[in-house]
């Protein structure tokens, strides 16, 4: 296998802006870093928020890792019920330990094919819906790019099931409940298809990668049901968190970390990231939303700026409304900040996917304020032009600033 050298990434991560995009914007939420199970207002989103004055940088990794660590155990603990549950009953029949148990030479020779189909399955999905996400992972060895398409399938799929026509939400409650139940079967060993099957594998393959961001995604998906405005930001957070935050916990385990950081260290920035990712997706989509008559941006920070929502509906861009605006903007880059703290924590081909994430994402932001805060009538994005203008960009901090781990 050729090794990865730096050039090589660079090569690689200019593939990435010449190709076209397709399904929204996961391909970054995937690239960097979307199920800790997190209670209103405990989440380290406070500190985060722009108020009377500006907090360090220092006191707020502090607190968010605070934060986490103390949500921690409940995120290890439903994956060692799972395991348990598993190991009290013995292998679950059809299961790789079953077959391995069973010393049935032909099933497992015939599993290793269905294998390598499944894994050809979730790479073709993910060249098809993601294209520049799938460029991205030619940065990893193949391995993890196997590893990484897996995970982006069943992504696609859970957002399949949300997007496809129907006529009452009960039908998708359902679908979703019976989505659960059998994404909780995956981490049993059970297959259902050759899809299911690659997931099934990489679960194997990777014993840190826990059910629970997972079944936080469609926990997200769950809440777009339910709720169309959030009244405070550790609301949104909850939100931001389980619909984006969630894919940092699911790839984590894949990219890895530098040497002597530990799974639980490079959480936060990974956390972080998503949910600066998420929060520039509602500040540019804005115009979209109010057509929806969804307004994501919390309740609480309207009426602290004096924008209603009758006002914020019509589009009405006042003084009030851009003043709002630029808080919400400073909020966000203050989560891009602890994201970047953490990009020398990760495994050394893991860094430039996710520093070009951060920066060709992180500009949304820019491209609003030059948009002169016009984000009723204005789609902010970043041309292919401008991220490949980024690319080497990118590449340059990532080698010009070491991993202290390394």
């Amino acid at each position: 296998m050729r090794p990865v050298t730096p050039l090589r990434r660079l090569f690689a991560a200019l593939l990435v802006v010449l190709a076209p995009e397709r399904c929204g914007s996961w391909h970054a939420h995937a690239i960097a870093g979307r199920h800790l199970q997190l209670v209103p207002r405990t989440a380290p989103c406070a500190v985060l928020q722009t108020d009377q004055g500006l907090t360090d940088a220092e006191r707020q990794s502090e607190q968010v890792r605070a934060a986490l660590q103390s949500l921690l155990p409940g995120y290890r603990q439903q994956a060692e019920e799972v395991e348990a549950a598993v190991t009290s009953k013995g292998p679950v029949a059809g299961t790789l330990a079953a077959q391995e148990a069973s010393n049935d030479a032909q099933a497992l020779a015939m599993r290793e094919e269905l294998l390598e189909e499944a894994y050809e399955q979730c790479r073709v999905i993910t060249a098809h819906y993601a294209k520049t996400f799938y460029f991205g992972t030619s940065f990893f060895s193949e391995e993890k790019r196997r590893a990484v398409w897996a995970v982006y399938a069943w992504c696609r799929r859970t957002d399949d099931i949300v997007d496809k026509p129907r006529k009452e939400t009960v039908s998708l409650r359902t679908e979703l409940a019976e989505w659960k139940a059998r994404t909780k079967d995956i981490w049993r060993g059970v297959a259902y298809d050759s899809i299911d099957l690659a997931l099934v594998d990489t679960v194997k393959n990777y014993p840190e990668l826990s059910i629970q961001p997972f079944d936080d995604m469609i926990k997200g998906m769950v809440m777009d049901i339910d709720q169309n405005r959030f009244e405070t930001f550790d609301d949104l957070y909850l939100y931001c968190y389980r619909v984006a935050g969630t894919v940092g916990l699911m790839t984590m385990p894949i990219m890895g970390t530098a040497k002597g950081v530990s799974y639980e260290q490079a959480l936060e920035p990974a956390l972080a990231l998503g949910v600066a990712l998420q929060l520039t997706n509602i500040l540019r989509d804005v115009g979209e939303d109010r057509v929806r008559q969804r307004i994501y941006i919390p309740q609480e920070d309207l009426r602290q700026f004096g924008v209603s929502e009758a006002s914020l509906l019509k589009g009405v861009r006042d003084e009030k409304y851009v003043a709002m605006l630029k808080f919400q903007i400073e909020r966000a880059r203050k989560w891009y900040k602890v994201a970047e703290d953490g990009i020398p924590m990760l495994a050394e081909d893991a860094r430039l996917p996710v520093r070009a994430s951060l920066d060709m994402y992180s500009s949304i932001l820019d491209k609003i304020e030059a948009n002169n805060y016009d984000n009723f009538n204005k789609r902010a994005y970043t041309s292919k032009f401008e991220k490949l203008m980024m690319i080497p960009k990118s590449y340059l901090k990532v080698r010009a600033e070491p991993s202290e781990y390394d």
